[in-house]
């Protein structure tokens, strides 16, 4: 499975969990068959990369009548410490770790996904892409104590428009290769600053 399909997997799922969320109380007949279409949901969407499979959501009291008795014996039978957890009504937060130097963890609402170097360097792609589309441009100044990996020496390549625009392309270690279009006087001022001693 590539990482579209699993980034697509977890957003459906995610998607599926805040509807479940907002979904007005069902009983009966009608709870069944949405409980049984979620269960073929989740069912559906599982992969073999998925590190750990994610944990079943517990039913709510005010959707099923027969949940209610189970719910408030399970209360009865709860330490104290179980009622002080509040519940959070923040949207849920994506965790990345590392478990190998070749390996990722993404986490998000109790689903992971492992990405290897290939899916990492597509993830970065995408993400790029859809960062240059936003609204909200990146900052024009470099901020103080910003981390970054430089390349030394990268490797380049350059295209000529018919217009005198030049595409140069260079390949970073952490972003893959990078375009960047000049215009004639850009290039001049490029030459300039990078001769400038």
């Amino acid at each position: 499975m590539n990482l579209h399909d699993q980034l697509g997997a977890l957003e459906s799922s995610l998607d599926a969990l805040l509807r479940a969320a907002t979904v007005p109380p069902v009983t009966g007949a009608a709870a069944q068959s949405v409980a049984a279409s979620a269960a073929a949901s989740v069912a559906a969407s599982a992969t073999d990369d998925i590190a750990e499979p994610p944990a079943p959501l517990p039913p709510r009291a005010d959707e099923f009548e027969d949940t209610a008795l189970a719910a408030a014996d399970a209360q009865k039978q709860a330490p104290a410490e179980s009622e002080s957890e509040p519940e959070s009504d923040a949207p849920p937060a994506l965790t990345v770790s590392r478990p190998d130097r070749d390996t990722i963890q993404m986490t998000i609402a109790g689903k992971s996904v492992l990405l290897n170097p290939q899916g990492v360097s597509e993830l970065i792609e995408e993400l790029s892409n859809v960062r240059a589309s936003m609204s909200v441009e990146q900052p024009m100044g470099v901020a103080p104590g910003w981390r970054f990996a430089a390349t030394k020496n990268p490797v380049m390549a350059v295209q000529k428009h018919a217009n005198g625009d030049r595409l140069l392309i260079m390949r970073h270690t952490g972003h893959g290769w990078v375009p960047f279009t000049f215009s004639p006087d850009m290039v001049v001022e490029l030459y300039a600053m990078l001769t400038r001693r």
